[in-house]
Order: C-alpha cells, then structure tokens, then sequence
C-alpha cells in the first residue's frame, strides 16, 4: 500500500466514521441528563429511509437532513414522555420503539428502493486542502464530516467547561441536589433527550445521502449501527471525546477488515466483515471487569512490569454511569 492510498484510506475512515460520531454524542448528552434511549438502531433506519424520501421527493439534500433531526427527536422524546409523564420502563420503551421504527423504515421504503437521489457533495476547503498529508485527510471532506469534528470539541466543552454542562451532569447524576438548586429536573430531561434524539437522527440522512447514498432497505447495511452508538457511548464512559474515539475505532477496523481480505485468502470474507462487532463487544466488556476478583488473580500471575501496566489500562478503561440514569424523577 502506497502512501496516497494510507492517506485516502484513513480519510475515508473520518469519513464513515462521523454518522457514529453524532449517533454517539447524541446518546451521551441524552444519557447525561439521566435518560436511555434504546431506539437509536431504529431511528437511524427510519431517518435514513425518510431523509432519503424528502430529499428524492423535493430534490433537497437539507430538506433530507432536517427530516432526519425531527424523526430522530420525535422518537427520543416518545421515550422521555413515557418514562417522566407515564412512569414507564424507559429501556422497554426503547426497545419497542427500535423494532417498531425499523420495521416502518423496510415497510415504507419498498417504493424507494434503489431509486437515485442527490446526495451531499464534498467540500474542499480552499488553501487548507492543499496542505501535504492534512489536506487530503482532513479538509476534502463533505461539510457533515466537518460538522462531526466541530461537535466533538463543541460538546465536551458544554458538558465539562459550561455551567449549563455542570447541571446537565447534576440531573444525571444527583436529580434531587439539582432540583433543590433551581434546576427543572424534567423539563431540561427533555430538552436534552430531544437534542439528543435529533444528533442520532442526522446519523440517518448522513448514511442515506451521503455515505451510503441511497436507500437499499434490509441490505443497506445500517441495521447495527445504532446498537453500536449505544455500546460506545459506555465505552466512552459518557464522554463525548473517548465516544468518538470508539467511533474511529470502530470505522478503522472495518477499514482493514477490507484491506486485509486479499492478504488472508483462506479467511472468510464474512469474517472480516463482522470481526469490528466482536471486537467492540470485547472491548466494552474490558470497561467492566477492572475490579472482578478473577481479574486480579489473573493479574498476580503477570511479571511486575506487564502487571502494572494492565492494570493502569484497565483503570483508564473503566467507566461509570451517571448514578441516577434510567431512574425517573418526581418534581414535587
């Protein structure tokens, strides 16, 4: 592999990377506030299916993108107003919804089915583009992947360096402390799980009219991907930075699970395709295991050198939830 092409294959990995990357900010700052939205797989299929209809219909790319954001706030908002007003099961809820709306998606985008749509255009940016190595990678992209490296800064600075962050994380955290200071518990729950819900439903038209242009329904190849914001919303202990992290993991390991294919004949191709969703699996579990007793026994057996080090890696993995996420609370 020649250097040009390292240098196109990693910007294709920013590329297919940045619908995860909103899906996943989108699912912490809803989590934040003490909300689980488990619809996420669904919405992303509904919203790409939908986005894809209007912007075919209308011939209107941001007409497509804004139909994806009211879907996916739509739905997120069903899950907030069933857990705070109707004291449901929040994941049951979700979980629903997921089947629901990604049955909907297959069942309404028959008629749309291998049509031809428009879809966003990439947009080098002048001087910066031409800059060796950083041009390619990081400034030919479309604007929805400049979009995505903006969030990422964007919301790690509103949850960790804003006052409206600190009492984001005191409603996830400590609802009552929160509400005591003046905090309207409920009421910002659905402020951020709309804004939420609207993060994970541009992850849709950013598949449909853009990086997977079109919609192709049960082969389109996204159903997944919400379960995957989902597991890297834990491994990124509810960080925006540590979650888009996994996101480009994960975008990254499909890329060479395609470029190792002619390497490794004898393998299955089906193997290399699926090999990211074990691995993130793998992974998400090395978050949890830090203080199992069988961890440390494993550990003892270690030289003192590789001991300490995979110990101070486990302790880095490790993540905690926001204490009261999934635990409705009542205003009185």
């Amino acid at each position: 592999m020649t250097n040009h092409e390292l240098i196109i294959g990693l910007a294709g990995v920013l590329f297919a990377a940045a619908p995860i990357v909103f899906a996943t900010i989108g699912e912490t700052l809803t989590e934040r506030a003490g909300v689980i939205n488990l619809s996420v797989n669904g919405t992303i299929l509904l919203a790409a299916m939908a986005s894809f209809a209007v912007a075919v219909t209308t011939e209107s790319t941001l007409l497509g993108l804004i139909t994806g954001m009211l879907i996916g706030s739509a739905v997120a908002l069903l899950v907030a107003f069933s857990s705070i007003a109707l004291k449901q099961s929040q994941v049951a809820v979700g979980f629903v919804l997921t089947l629901m709306t990604r049955d909907l998606a297959y069942f309404l985008g028959n008629p749309y089915m291998g049509l031809q749509g428009p879809r966003v255009q990439n947009w080098p940016v002048p001087v910066l583009s031409k800059i060796p190595v950083l041009g390619p990678l990081f400034f030919r992209q479309d604007p929805l992947t400049y979009l995505s490296f903006i969030l990422i800064g964007v919301a790690w600075w509103w949850v960790f360096r804003t006052r409206h962050g600190l009492t984001l994380q005191a409603i996830g955290e400590r609802p009552e402390a929160a509400y005591a200071r003046g905090a309207a518990v409920n009421k910002l729950r659905y402020i951020y799980t709309a804004i939420g819900g609207a993060l994970v439903g541009l992850a849709g038209p950013m598949y449909s009219l853009s990086v997977k242009a079109g919609w192709k329904g049960t082969i389109s190849g996204l159903d997944g991907i919400g379960w995957i914001a989902l597991a890297l919303t834990i491994f990124g202990g509810w960080d925006p930075v540590r979650g888009a992290a996994g996101a480009y993991l994960f975008a990254l390991l499909q890329w060479l699970g395609l470029i190792l294919q002619p390497y490794l004949p004898n393998v299955p191709s089906q193997v290399l395709q699926v090999a990211p969703f074990p691995l993130m699996i793998l992974t998400l579990l090395l978050v949890n295991v830090g203080n199992a007793e069988w961890v440390d026994r494993t550990l003892a057996g270690l030289p003192p050198d590789a001991r300490r080090w995979t110990r101070r890696l486990l302790r880095w993995m490790q993540v905690v939830p926001p204490a009261s996420l999934g635990v409705p609370f009542e205003e009185e």
